[in-house]
């Protein structure tokens, strides 16, 4: 398959489309999609696409990791990136490309990716924010530990295989509200783990062709599986989002002055009143 064929394909069949629009913004779901074997997401062309990207826009280290990790506790691969991509079916490592739509081919996958979507997301949470696309490379039984992201996502397995558990997002024994505040203020995605959490997750296994929709701040953990997997990650933000993320942040100016703090609702971005409280708050440095 040649990058203009696929590009000109329908990313999302129907039946997925259907899929997610049933699922959409709250609930995971798996769906199917059609750019596994692009030209695009071959170790090569990522491995090029990873040389051309400044630093801050990669993440790379031994993928061999507990389920628990804190960020400072990550072990360097001691590779350079090119390395890393290059001899990931043997280095026992994990990379992240960070928003590879800055890449004109890059951005018009994630584009014609999104346009399919764009309609059944905009009558439940208004039009698409913030489009942003990830890469991922993962060596054979690499973790990626359990931890949460602030974006709606779709992640699409292009190459090998994986399971991700997925928990429900807003469970305040999984992720307690002060550490939603805290990752709203710029704290780690990373997300503290108890053995008993597992059975509460939803496993989801990832073949080529596979792809799972990942509601906003939904935790979950990835095991790769016995060869080199490349997964494609497209997210985007929402008025929803956004909203819960302000009234978070709202949350943390309060606590720390020992005033009650609000309740979250199931539409945040309803809650006006509190959300211009917060924006003057933070203008004022209060």
């Amino acid at each position: 398959m040649n990058a203009v064929s696929a590009i000109e394909a329908a990313v999302f069949p129907e039946e997925a489309r259907a899929a997610f629009a049933a699922a959409y913004p709250d609930r995971a779901a798996k769906l199917s999609h059609g750019l596994a074997g692009h030209d695009l997401l071959t170790l090569e062309a990522l491995a090029g696409l990873a040389e051309r990207m400044p630093a801050e826009s990669v993440e790379y280290n031994l993928g061999k990791l507990p389920l628990g990790v804190r960020a400072e506790d990550t072990p360097s691969n001691g590779l350079t990136l090119g390395e890393t991509i290059r001899t990931i079916e043997t280095n026992g490592s994990w990379a992240v490309l960070k928003n590879v739509e800055r890449d004109a081919a890059y951005g018009a996958l994630l584009d014609r990716a999104l346009a399919e979507l764009a309609p059944l997301v905009e009558r439940e949470t208004g039009p698409m924010l913030h489009r942003e696309a990830f890469i991922f490379l993962s060596s054979p039984s690499s973790v990626t530990p359990f931890h949460m992201d602030p974006e709606h996502n779709i992640l699409l397995q292009i190459r090998g295989e994986k399971t991700m558990t997925v928990f429900p997002a807003g469970d305040e024994e999984l992720v307690p509200a002060v550490q939603s505040e805290a990752f709203h203020a710029g704290g780690h995605r990373n997300l503290d783990w108890r053995d008993g959490f597992r059975e509460r997750g939803m496993a989801v296994t990832l073949l080529p062709g596979d792809a799972i929709h990942v509601p906003v701040k939904a935790p979950h953990f990835v095991e790769n599986g016995p060869v080199v997997s490349v997964s494609l990650s497209v997210t985007w933000r929402s008025e929803r989002s956004v909203a819960e993320g302000e009234l978070h942040s709202l949350n943390a100016l309060l606590r720390r002055r020992g005033l009650p703090v609000g309740r979250i609702g199931a539409r945040p971005e309803a809650q006006g009143m509190r959300r211009i409280a917060y924006r003057i708050m933070r203008k004022l440095g209060v």
